[in-house]
């Protein structure tokens, strides 16, 4: 099947009592275990409707198994420390998203696990790793630059050295991009963003093999992290409309993105659709599509606060993926849990906006972003 039908027909839970089209939502947090070999407990994150989502997902990500989570942060927390203990090592772009770099900075150390931040390149994470590493954490496109790797080439030179590599998919979603066919091990998302794409749902999903997979839920379900029935059950009736949404949502970005690279009053555009950005030729060969979230700084002069002010329908607001298009300043959102120095180093200006685009009339975007950006 096609993603547009997979997002569709599977995963469902087929009712026979009813034979309602929908899954039901199972609200039981008590389950009969006489006569089952597995029985279903939410932390032990084996419900029906747990098991509904990541079916789906795991039929757009070619995956063999996967566990569902509260947030994008517990999905990828406890994926990493399911791979990595007291004395290894992991290696991680020192782009990642702000979350996950705090992760690392805020935790790793009272777990005894050593790190190592590198450029977006697969050569500086060759160069980086050790004996001892035993995973690498890499995203593609980069939160909030955009910023592009050969996820190929990370994925074999993992692959000889036997070390587990761990790739955040959120910003290109399953339909725009899919690593596990490109070698990576373990694909993250923050189900937030562009899976729950309303703007109203929190959660985070780990997809990889059914051993990887086993480990990742034995970890889980020692920090807990679990998703309850009624989420799922909105989970998977909004990832019914995914494929539909960031394909409307991507063509939108590339747009926006045109307009304002050619606009007098930005300085640069971060979008890897853009022919000029430094990361697109290598991003036309792992990416159907280049995603509909992109960054761009203000000319000198331009005050940012201002030119947020005076947008009418783009709304500032944090978080990103919902049908809405919303703009933010990474420095005071999604990256302002690491200090300013840190900041500065991976490119992370005082001046950055990101935007993700959502699937309102273009020239509708556009027009409010034109007006924001020359009233003076």
């Amino acid at each position: 099947m096609k993603k547009e039908t997979i997002c569709v027909q599977s995963g469902t839970y087929h009712d026979l009592a009813t034979r309602g089209v929908n899954t039901p939502i199972f609200t039981s947090s008590s389950f009969e275990y006489l006569e089952r070999e597995d029985c279903p407990y939410p932390r032990y994150f084996n419900t029906p409707n747990q098991e509904a989502v990541v079916r789906k997902l795991c039929a757009l990500e070619g995956a063999e198994d996967g566990v569902l989570f509260s947030s994008g942060m517990a999905a990828i927390s406890t994926a990493i420390l399911a791979c990595a203990g007291a004395t290894d090592h992991v290696v991680m772009l020192d782009a990642l998203y702000g979350g996950t770099h705090a992760f690392a900075t805020d935790t790793f150390d009272r777990f005894g696990i050593r790190y190592s931040f590198v450029a977006t390149n697969a050569d500086a994470v060759a160069q980086a790793l050790t004996p001892g590493t035993k995973a690498i954490v890499i995203e593609s496109p980069t939160n909030p630059l955009l910023r592009i790797i050969d996820i190929r080439r990370v994925a074999e030179v993992a692959k000889r050295r036997g070390i587990t590599t761990i790739f955040d998919n959120t910003f290109a979603t399953p339909i725009n991009q899919t690593p596990l066919a490109l070698g990576i091990d373990v694909v993250v998302h923050s189900g937030t963003k562009y899976m729950g794409g309303h703007s109203d749902l929190c959660c985070g999903v780990v997809l990889t093999s059914k051993e990887r997979a086993g480990q990742i839920r034995a970890m889980a379900r020692h920090l807990g992290g679990s998703l309850n029935a009624t989420t799922c059950y909105l989970l998977e009736r909004s990832l019914k409309t995914l494929a539909l949404r960031v394909e409307r949502q991507t063509c939108n970005a590339l747009r926006i993105a045109e307009f304002l690279a050619g606009h007098n009053a930005v300085r640069n555009v971060n979008y890897p659709g853009l022919p000029g950005f430094i990361g697109h030729k290598i991003a036309s060969t792992q990416m159907t599509g280049f995603g509909a979230m992109l960054s761009f700084e203000l000319n000198q002069g331009v005050r940012q606060a201002d030119f947020l002010h005076r947008l009418q329908i783009i709304r500032p607001a944090v978080s990103l993926g919902g049908v809405e298009t919303l703009i933010c300043a990474p420095a005071e959102t999604s990256h302002a849990k690491i200090s300013a120095d840190e900041r500065r180093r991976i490119g992370v200006t005082d001046d950055l906006l990101r935007l993700s685009v959502g699937i309102e009339n273009v020239d509708d975007l556009i027009n409010d972003l034109k007006q924001a950006l020359n009233d003076k």
